[in-house]
């Protein structure tokens, strides 16, 4: 019970206090700092929660709209539709420099004309309570205005979209003179003129350029892949599929790839016949992004130049996803992952191919079990996102998964995650773990979720411990979502097709469905973002009962009906679904499912 008396301290720590968002000791501590503040404008609770103690922007803020009032405008990427975008891009680009400086700087968007009250301008702004927002409707020189809170998160969205900030090194990059990349000797590679390149300014323009693009586009990794002598491609992974950005023509392949190495902690320029990897850290548009760096050597059409692909993955913590709501999880699948990660012990799996957000689901599924009470410890191998509230363990030469698992043991764990069960002692050492009193997620890579049953009973996994260690077994892919700017309404169902899929085509006449067309906002492939699609395999009495008594092979069609039976869809089901529900083409389902 939070002491009443307390409000008369600072209402907004109150109230953050009494919803249990920060707990005492934060509370005296940012209190402690207020009343220490130096800067001019004294900051009130809110702004050093967020700035100082590091928590969610959006969380804290919501809380101090409600408190004082400030309406909440809905401002979502799905809300951002084109006209409400061109009429605040137009208003903010008729404004004097100085003053959309000033926007920018505070975080404020001025949204409308209120349609009810004459002269009154609805401003949007992260911060509401901020003390400039007078100032700046003075400058905007409006009679009336209206203060309201906009998700930092939404903001972030829309500015990105009005005033997309600049690439400099791509700018640099196209104001460098042709000269400076010069063709490539046909003797082959001679190191004095690959180490001219290397210095070339224009490739480092190039690297740093390809880095902050894919961060502003969100594409999940880039890849630098050697065509020939003289040319490298710069390909990135939208949605899943990867896409040409730039082809590096007239250059040594190797020079652009040393700057890479060079740039990188935990590589080695000269190293061109093993594997490596290292990562790379910087700040973009205000943010601290991880870079993760592959590279392999790899079989050219020229013996004489020796190869390399490199694979840069984007690490941004702020795709980290802490919300279930944002997960995609529906019906059955929310119900039992819900029960399932609520129990003390046992165990959570997510499967599914590289590349289908197994982590963010285990991530998400973590931020909701993790308070102050319990010790949650990591095993990840890498370590991709910093999880606040956990203990992330890092895999090195002299501590493998399985010597990281067993010292877990010995460090007094409530909950524990295993990034992968990649061999039968790993798999066997995280079941051990779930069945003796702690709560566990991993990952494995099957096609479904009942193949995950086969497989840890091949592994040598005891029959009885996968059936009383497990909790779930939920399969997950990603699948693109139709762009909501240019998709079109199908007017003739595709009856055979449906057929094919043992679909009823007058139960989806009920049903508005889309197709792909192809704009520019989609780069005209017709999709823009994904969307999970999920298969749960809840362990109910039925389904222990049939692993237990499983005898040489587990029978996967006899899980599988059972697993229907109990409420469970199919993860082509699951995407038939979403095709219902107006996000996706059934194509779209079809090319990234298998048949049952």
């Amino acid at each position: 019970m939070v002491d009443p008396k307390l409000e008369t301290t600072d209402k907004i720590g109150y109230i953050l206090l009494k919803k249990g968002i920060i707990d005492y000791q934060i509370f005296e501590k940012a209190l402690s700092a207020k009343s220490n503040d130096q800067g001019k404008i004294k900051r009130n609770l809110a702004q050093i929660l967020v700035e100082d103690f590091g928590y969610d922007h959006d969380r804290i803020f919501e809380e101090v709209a409600g408190l004082y009032a400030f309406r909440k405008v809905d401002f979502s990427p799905e809300m951002q539709t084109s006209e409400r975008v061109d009429d605040i891009k137009k208003n903010i680009k008729a404004l004097p420099d100085d003053l959309q400086k000033q926007l920018l700087e505070n975080r404020v968007i001025p949204l409308m004309n209120d349609p009810v009250v004459k002269d009154k301008l609805i401003l949007a702004a992260v911060d509401p309570t901020n003390k400039k927002i007078p100032k700046i409707a003075f400058d905007l020189k409006v009679k009336k205005y209206e203060v309201t809170f906009i998700r930092r998160s939404d903001y972030d969205h829309l500015i990105h979209t009005i005033l997309p900030p600049e690439n400099e090194y791509l700018k640099n990059l196209e104001e460098t003179p042709q000269e400076l990349i010069p063709e490539v000797d046909e003797a082959g590679l001679d190191e004095e003129a690959l180490e001219a390149e290397i210095n070339k300014s224009a490739l480092i323009n190039l690297v740093e350029a390809a880095l902050v693009e894919g961060t502003r586009k969100g594409v999940s990794d880039i890849h630098f892949v050697p065509v020939h002598a003289k040319r490298i491609d710069i390909m990135m992974r939208v949605d899943g599929n990867l896409q040409l950005w730039y082809a590096q023509e007239g250059t040594f392949p190797e020079a652009l790839l040393a700057v890479i190495k060079d740039r990188s902690r935990g590589l080695d320029r000269f190293e061109r016949e093993k594997a490596q990897d290292g990562f790379i850290q910087r700040e973009i548009d205000g943010h601290i992004i991880r870079f993760r760096v592959s590279v392999l050597p790899m079989v050219g059409t020229e013996l004489r130049n020796k190869f390399e692909s490199v694979v840069i993955r984007i690490l941004d913590d702020r795709k980290v996803i802490t919300d279930l709501n944002k997960l995609g999880l529906t019906g059955y699948t929310r119900k039992v992952f819900e029960e399932a990660i609520s129990k003390p012990q046992g165990m959570v799996i997510l499967t599914g191919p590289t590349g289908s957000g197994k982590s963010t689901t285990l991530v998400a599924a973590l931020y909701q079990v993790i308070d102050p009470t319990v010790n949650v410890l990591t095993v990840e191998d890498p370590v991709e996102y910093v999880i606040k509230g956990a203990r992330q363990l890092k895999i090195s030469p002299k501590m493998n998964f399985e010597q990281a698992i067993r010292a877990i043991l010995r460090h007094d764990p409530d909950i524990v995650l295993v990034g992968e069960m990649r061999d039968k002692e790993t798999a066997e050492t995280a079941i051990k773990l779930a069945n003796t009193g702690h709560l566990t997620f991993s990952t494995l890579h099957t096609n479904d979720a009942p193949s995950a049953v086969s497989r840890l009973y091949k592994m040598g996994i005891e029959p009885f411990l996968i059936a009383y260690a497990i909790n779930l077994i939920v399969a997950q892919r990603l699948i693109r979502k139709v762009c909501q700017e240019c998709k079109r309404k199908v007017d003739h169902l595709n009856e055979e097709l449906l057929k094919t899929l043992e679909q009823d085509p007058e139960e989806w006449r009920k049903y508005d469905i889309y197709e792909a067309a192809g704009c520019p906002k989609c780069s005209n492939t017709g999709y823009k973002g994904r969307v999970a699609i999920h298969e749960a395999l809840y362990f109910t009495k039925e389904i222990r009962s049939a692993i237990v008594n499983a005898g040489d092979e587990v029978n996967e069609d006899a899980v599988r009906i059972q697993a229907k039976k109990d409420g469970s869809l199919t993860l082509r089901e699951a995407g038939l679904e979403k095709v219902k529900l107006g996000l996706t083409t059934i194509e779209e389902v079809v090319a990234s499912t298998m048949e049952d």
